[in-house]
């Protein structure tokens, strides 16, 4: 893989969190980009993956990520939108962009066809078809995606009950592309942070019997997301595990030179990011801290999600941010806003000492934090830096 382009981000540098603590003291959320993080995770997929990587932009659309994955390699980006096509494109004219939505709004096909070249898309009933159809005159330039649901299993979140369909409803679907002139394809998702890469066999599974059924030959296979990253709480697999994994059950699919698909989000993006934050009050065992559920953490107040943080803690002292243990006592967290519901759902085990002024550092927060964030009663973090090179 080529060395990622040199990007100029124009941002604060500091060359650890310890020094942007100690010269800025801030008193406002700070957003923490790791450079190196988004090159190696990039590095993960364009080195082992047997196909193309898109990046699923709706993980963390801010500016500079999107610069630090475009930087790192990554020139395929899963948009589910036209402002999202619209918004790649803006920024990397070179980009390809693939429609992976299963529901597009009126006239989103034909825009994006006509306007920006896009030429896959997804369906998974025939109405969205029909549209497609509609919208898109010359069937001959398209590749169709049919989306077939996957049993829950191995995902902390799944992603099936809203998008998808059966087997035996999405070969008829696929004979329905043939016969337009697109060309037919399959995808599916396995769920958000997979902790089985068993998982994508069976998926894949799916998709052999779903084509044979069809009596199709697909032009293309889609892997969907799903790909973890380790957080306390979760036993993450090594990645080799899920490549590995794939590259065997593809040879059950019989076509050798088939393309293959695959739209990480959180696995390009959810280490490179940090969230410094701050404590405002502390009254016993509840903390009060500058970011909250209606910024940052929306994530982790989703049902069935049981994964944290990592975690670091500081105190100023003499104008020095001192490292502090954590995990020594149980607390409660609660946003800034004037909201009950704005708190994280489970303790943090933190330094028993902890005070007002204190800094709370969650790292791996790269994946649906930016992308959540709301200015709920005026609070909105945005600040930036980079850390390192």
């Amino acid at each position: 893989m080529n060395a990622p382009a040199k990007i100029d981000l124009n941002l604060p540098r500091f060359a650890s969190v310890e020094e942007l603590i100690a010269r800025e003291q801030p008193d406002t959320p700070v957003y923490v980009l790791h450079p190196e993080k988004y090159h190696a995770a990039a590095k993960r997929f364009l080195d082992a993956f047997p196909g193309d990587t898109l990046y699923a932009i709706k993980a963390n659309p801010a500016p500079h990520v999107l610069d630090l994955v475009y930087a790192s390699g990554i020139r395929h980006f899963d948009t589910a939108s036209v402002p999202e096509v619209e918004y790649v494109h803006s920024r990397f004219p070179d980009a390809h962009c693939h429609f992976m939505a299963p529901v597009r709004s009126p006239g989103a096909a034909k825009l994006t066809f006509e306007k920006h070249g896009v030429t896959d898309f997804v369906v998974d009933c025939d109405f969205e078809l029909d549209k497609l159809l509609s919208e898109v005159k010359d069937a001959k330039k398209l590749r169709i995606f049919v989306r077939i649901a996957t049993p829950l299993g191995g995902a902390m979140l799944e992603l099936s009950s809203k998008f998808g369909t059966t087997p035996a409803d999405a070969a008829r679907l696929l004979k329905r592309v043939a016969g337009s002139g697109a060309q037919p394809a399959i995808t599916f998702h396995v769920g958000s942070q997979c902790l089985s890469p068993f998982s994508y066999a069976q998926a894949i599974e799916m998709a052999r019997r779903t084509s044979l059924m069809a009596g199709v030959t697909i032009v293309a296979l889609d892997l969907g997301g799903g790909f973890p990253v380790t957080y306390p709480g979760n036993d993450v697999p090594p990645y080799h595990w899920y490549f590995d994994t794939i590259k065997e059950a593809l040879m059950t699919m019989g076509q050798p030179d088939l393309p293959i698909l695959c739209e990480p989000g959180r696995a390009l993006i959810a280490e490179g990011l940090s969230v410094v934050t701050q404590v405002i009050l502390r009254k016993g065992d509840k903390l009060y801290i500058n970011d909250g559920i209606y910024g940052s953490f929306d994530e982790l107040a989703i049902t069935g999600w049981t994964a944290d943080y990592p975690l670091r803690a500081f105190s100023l002292e003499k104008g020095k941010a001192v490292s502090r243990p954590i995990g020594q006592a149980p607390f409660r967290i609660y946003g800034p806003t004037c909201d009950t519901l704005d708190v994280l759902p489970r303790p943090l085990m933190l330094h028993e000492n902890v005070k007002a002024g204190d800094y709370i550092v969650f790292d791996a927060m790269g994946a649906y934090s930016v992308a959540l964030r709301t200015n709920f009663n005026g609070f909105y973090p945005d600040k930036w830096v980079i850390v390192g090179n």
